[in-house]
């Protein structure tokens, strides 16, 4: 893409931050995953601690290769890194772009920190980058994750069959979401809301 779509800036709120995704972030994406023991799930893409740095370097070459933009999720309160997410297939000439690679330390789970990513994400990618698409993919598996990404008011499209290779060569049914330009405002008002409510 030339001139590239999506350029590395760090999205702020207030109790995350989204730093563009530099191996400095290895370190504390290790504890982050470690808290949990996140990369037992086997249907996620975690990395064990030790291969922190491995899964850095895989996020920044599809940075350079595919126009993605992986980002470290940093709690504003404690300083500590927490999880990873990022824009991925990127598609400058159809202005649609995918929410995903999005995993947070269990103590971070269900305390608002998901809600906050996704409003900022979402906000910059409808607002600044004026897409007219959002998806966001998970494995069939991943019920937890299906129900996050409905919460935040996503509509399912469908479900793509045997559509990736896992690396213990299982298949993955992957369930496909969206939210379009047009139903923006209303996402938007109700991400709002939730990081209102009480938890």
């Amino acid at each position: 893409m030339t001139p590239r779509w999506i350029e590395p800036r760090a999205l702020e709120g207030e109790r995350i931050v989204l730093e563009p995704l530099e191996a400095r972030h290895a370190e504390g994406l290790a504890r982050a995953a470690a808290d949990g023991e996140l990369w037992r799930l086997w249907y996620t893409s975690v990395p064990e601690p030790e291969r922190a740095g491995d899964y850095v370097r895989a996020a920044l070459a599809m940075r350079d290769a595919e126009g993605a933009l992986p980002f470290a999720v940093r709690d504003r309160a404690s300083g500590e890194v927490i999880g990873s997410s990022r824009y991925f297939h990127v598609e400058a000439a159809h202005r649609r772009l995918e929410i995903g690679h999005t995993w947070y330390a269990k103590r971070a789970q269900r305390t608002g920190a998901n809600t906050e990513c996704k409003l900022l994400l979402l906000s910059h990618a409808f607002e600044r980058l004026r897409a007219i698409a959002v998806e966001f993919r998970t494995s069939a598996f991943n019920q937890a994750s299906q129900r996050a990404i409905e919460r935040l008011g996503a509509r399912r499209d469908g479900v793509l069959r045997n559509h990736m290779i896992l690396p213990d060569g299982t298949y993955r049914d992957t369930v496909v979401y969206s939210i379009l330009e047009s139903e923006w405002p209303a996402v938007r008002r109700h991400l709002r809301f939730l990081l209102d409510c009480p938890r």
